[in-house]
């Protein structure tokens, strides 16, 4: 398998104030971070993540934390019950108690922008909940197999 190819580079020229460049290298030296362009290029990533967001039809991949009150069990059935009529999008869950009986839930989630909001409108409505955060990311996971896709075609696409 080879390797992808590398992307071209191209350069910015942007003004900042004083101020704001010198908090901006502040953040850089104590992050530890190389310089400037790997930070303003992971900024231009999230708002590019943020943006895709606000367009209905863009299909995008990320996750949704979110921290809740566990409550004796009712709490994670109806996050349970909610989380089912999404199956499609949610492709895993990952929960653990924190103290004082909360619980900290990320989901790993793919789907299209306006489906994946409504699943977490959907969930910020269930009592209990008390923190929640879609986050996207600027890239999808491979397709996953259809129902009935199996076995997988080899190489040369036929099915064994």
């Amino acid at each position: 398998m080879s390797a992808p190819p590398t992307p071209t580079l191209s350069r910015l020229s942007i003004s900042l104030t004083s101020d704001l460049l010198t908090r901006l290298d502040r953040m850089i030296e104590e992050r530890g971070l190389a310089n400037r362009s790997q930070v303003i290029a992971e900024m231009i990533r999230d708002a590019l993540s943020e943006h895709s967001m606000e367009r209905e039809d863009t299909v995008i991949a990320g996750t949704i934390t979110l921290t809740y009150r566990a409550e004796s069990g009712r709490v994670r059935h109806a996050l349970a019950q909610t989380q089912g009529a999404y199956l499609k999008e949610v492709i895993s869950s990952q929960h653990v108690f924190l103290e004082d009986d909360q619980s900290l839930e990320v989901l790993l989630v793919q789907g299209p922008a306006d489906r994946l909001q409504s699943l977490c409108d959907d969930l910020r409505k269930i009592r209990g909940v008390q923190q929640i955060k879609l986050v996207a990311t600027t890239a999808l996971l491979p397709p996953l197999h259809a129902h009935g896709d199996w076995p997988p075609e080899t190489a040369d696409g036929r099915r064994p």
